[in-house]
Parts: structure tokens; C-alpha cells; sequence
């Protein structure tokens, strides 16, 4: 069974805040831990009534997000929309972790800056797009 996930973005973060939310990528993962297919949304300004109807019109199961209101946490649970809030970090970090089952509310996923800062040695193209 495909999962459809939805990741609130702010660049290439996850959005602190889902009412302030702009963009968006949208996954699907398969149940072997793959990711299947990606878009990113763009949205025409920071809506709450137009994200939760975008969550709904995709068909999305989970949403990944920072901090939420009790009033849409609560909307999107009841509309068996899996929130999964209180998550900071790279979006790609975060959408892996989720793939493979390991991603849970609070998660802190180090950015590839952090990464770097902590003695992982990544290659020298993601050092240049990083950080010039």
C-alpha cells in the first residue's frame, strides 16, 4: 500500500509554523520504503483553509509539519489525516526517517549545515550549493 505524505516546507526545512505554511512537497512511498513520486506546491500565499483542502483533494495521509493549532490538528485527525507535528529539520531527513517508519511528533532531523558541523564529511557539491 502507497502512503501519501504531505511536508509543510520553508525552503528546504520543514515550516515552523503549518499556518504559515507556502509550500509544500508532496510524496509518495511505497510500502517497501521507496519513494515512489515528489512534487512540490507552491501555494499563492499562506492559507490555512487552502492547505487543509489541498490535504483532503490529495488524498494525503500524513502531514508533516512544525507547530500546528489545536483547532486544524484536531480538524485534520478527524479526517483520518495523520499529523505528525513538532518536527523540525531537512526535508529530505525527514521524509527518509518517514519512509522507514522511524519518524515520530518532536523529531529533530539535522539539516546537512549541522551535519557538517558535527565531522560528516559530505561531498564537495553539497558543501558549494550549501553554502555559497
Amino acid at each position: 500500500m502507497t502512503t501519501k505524505a504531505l511536508i509543510c516546507l520553508y525552503e528546504n526545512e520543514v515550516c515552523p509554523r503549518f499556518d504559515l505554511t507556502r509550500e509544500v512537497l508532496i510524496a509518495s512511498i511505497d510500502k517497501d520504503a521507496s519513494v515512489r513520486a515528489e512534487k512540490e506546491v507552491v501555494l499563492p500565499h499562506a492559507s490555512l483553509e487552502m492547505l487543509c483542502q489541498m490535504i483532503l483533494t490529495e488524498g494525503i495521509q500524513v502531514v508533516i509539519c512544525g507547530g500546528i493549532e489545536e483547532e486544524y490538528y484536531q480538524y485534520l485527525k478527524w479526517k483520518n489525516v495523520k499529523v505528525l507535528d513538532s518536527v523540525i529539520g531537512d526535508c529530505q531527513t525527514v521524509l527518509h526517517r518517514l519512509a522507514q517508519g522511524r519518524l515520530k511528533p518532536g523529531d529533530i532531523a539535522p539539516s546537512k549545515a549541522r551535519r557538517i558541523l558535527q565531522g560528516e564529511s559530505p561531498c564537495r557539491e553539497e558543501i558549494s550549493n550549501d553554502f555559497l
